[in-house]
């Protein structure tokens, strides 16, 4: 399975290294196409700008900088998921199918559509994958449980160290009483 991960996770950020590095070469291409959708998303999130071609460049910055980290395996889970994020609004603004009235740019940009999700799809499964080791909740409940199991055997150890002590030094006090008798 590592072959496969080491072969896969560069193919995958391939589209996105090259997307990205096209879109750093040449943001106007691209920032008019983005514009519905990048205006109102810097609008709503504080502190990042509403200019079009800017937020263009940030995202083809991101899919550099992720693209590069998925292909050479560092920090693979969190840049699919920066991956992802950067395709949403990508595909919303590239590729709204639903807006085309010629039925032959409609199909095309419903194909590119299908394909980012797809892609979507594959970085999904690129973030969740564990590299065949358990996965963080598992590895919390099964602390969690055995933690309990220890605290549960302590409290046992306890009681019959207890009950021991207690009887020996009942033993002991007998004796020193009767001693003094």
């Amino acid at each position: 399975m590592a072959v496969l991960r080491k072969c896969a996770r560069p193919l995958l950020a391939s589209v996105f290294l090259s997307g990205g590095l096209s879109t750093l070469r040449d943001p106007k291409r691209v920032a008019s196409a983005a514009e519905p959708v990048a205006v109102p998303l810097g609008s709503r999130i504080p502190r990042l700008t509403e200019d079009p071609e800017r937020l263009v460049r940030i995202n083809g910055a991101v899919q550099v900088g992720a693209g590069m980290m998925l292909a050479t395996g560092r920090l693979p889970r969190a840049a699919a998921l920066a991956l992802a994020g950067s395709l949403v609004p990508t595909t919303l603004a590239g590729h709204a199918w639903w807006k085309e009235e010629d039925p032959e740019r409609r199909a095309a940009q419903r194909t590119q559509f299908i394909k980012n999700l797809s892609l979507l799809g594959g970085l999904l499964l690129a973030a969740a994958d564990t590299h065949g080791k358990p996965s963080v909740a598992y590895r919390s409940r099964a602390a969690a449980k055995s933690g309990a199991s220890r605290g549960r055997t302590a409290a046992k150890s306890g009681r019959h160290a207890a009950r021991h002590t207690g009887r020996a030094a009942t033993g002991a006090l007998s004796g020193a009483v009767k001693s003094l008798r």
